[in-house]
């Protein structure tokens, strides 16, 4: 029996020019920089990696920044929520910052038992902030004035929204993940990552939201899985399942596979290692431009093409 799919690794994202990105959320969400790399299947594209002082799974946020993409509208079969996790007594904390510094919130509302904030990115994507003492001990450094006691410490999870929840409910019981609790028309689903983090799906009915992909869009969500054997066992499952499965591809810091689920998002399976710590230290992430091995003789080329971010490494 394979193992169950504990938490989410990481969420991938469209957004527009580099420097807002950056920008936002460093400067505004106050997250750490980690990863400085390119997409590996276009290098004259960035790819961004922002998390919490670790970069531990479960709080990498990532992005291809496209700068003459359109703008993205949510739709029916996306990831259409990214939710963040704060220690318990933040979020007034995080209203008061967020408000004083021009952005649009709502809330907090109560969200199953969770105080929660929303608001949108840069680029559109809807974001939340839910308090979550679960994730008190967890340490990591705010940024850009946030104290540490306050900082993002990574995912509390994503919002799923979908023609119809039945068969992506049942590929996450699959997963070993449980049906939590409903409200309306969303379900909640829960894992339990030893982490805390990216522990909740929640899965929403709306067959006639349609819109378009572009910045502000999710590209994909990816789970955890602890290794390669993992997830080689688990590609196998999935294809029994009568999904169509990628290759295992070397994402240098991680390993992955890729398939729709039934209600359309584009799922990843990436392993928790090496880790991002695989080719700079822990106090240096985020510093200089990383590259695969099989792109270094193409980095003059890349390096230029590539935009200026306001600053190579975010300080405390």
């Amino acid at each position: 029996m394979s193992e169950s799919i504990n938490g989410i690794h990481h969420i991938t994202a469209v957004c527009g020019p580099a420097r807002d990105n950056y920008a936002f959320y460093t400067e505004e969400l106050g997250m750490r920089f980690t990863k400085r790399t390119v997409n590996f299947d276009d290098p004259f594209t960035y790819h961004l990696y922002y998390g919490n002082y670790d970069a531990t799974p479960g709080s990498a946020i990532t992005f291809f920044p496209w700068s003459n993409v359109v703008q993205g509208s949510p739709s029916a079969g996306e990831a259409t929520v990214v939710s963040y996790a704060v220690p318990k007594g933040s979020i007034n904390y995080w209203k008061e910052r967020l408000e004083s510094r021009g952005h649009e919130l709502e809330g907090p509302v109560d969200l199953f038992g969770y105080q929660t904030v929303r608001l949108r990115d840069i680029d559109g994507m809807k974001l939340e902030l839910s308090a979550d003492p679960g994730v008190d001990d967890i340490t990591t450094k705010g940024y850009a004035g946030v104290p540490d006691q306050h900082a993002i410490r990574g995912f509390f999870g994503t919002t799923l929204t979908l023609p119809d929840i039945g068969r992506t409910a049942e590929l996450l019981e699959e997963f070993g993940w449980k049906r939590d609790e409903v409200n309306e028309n969303r379900t909640r689903y829960r894992s339990a990552p030893a982490n805390r983090l990216g522990a909740v799906v929640d899965l929403i009915v709306d067959p006639e939201l349609r819109g378009r992909f572009g910045k502000g869009s999710v590209h994909h969500v990816a789970f955890r899985v602890p290794d390669d054997n993992a997830q080689i066992e688990w590609r196998e499952k999935l294809i029994t399942l009568g999904l169509d499965v990628s290759p295992v591809r070397d994402r240098q810091y991680f390993r992955s596979i890729y398939f729709r689920e039934p209600g359309g998002v584009l799922f990843e399976f990436a392993t928790d290692g090496p880790g991002f710590t695989v080719d700079e230290s822990l106090d240096e992430l985020g510093s200089s431009l990383k590259l695969p091995p099989w792109y270094e003789e193409h980095r003059p080329q890349i390096e230029e093409k590539l935009p200026e971010l306001e600053k190579q490494k975010n300080k405390s």
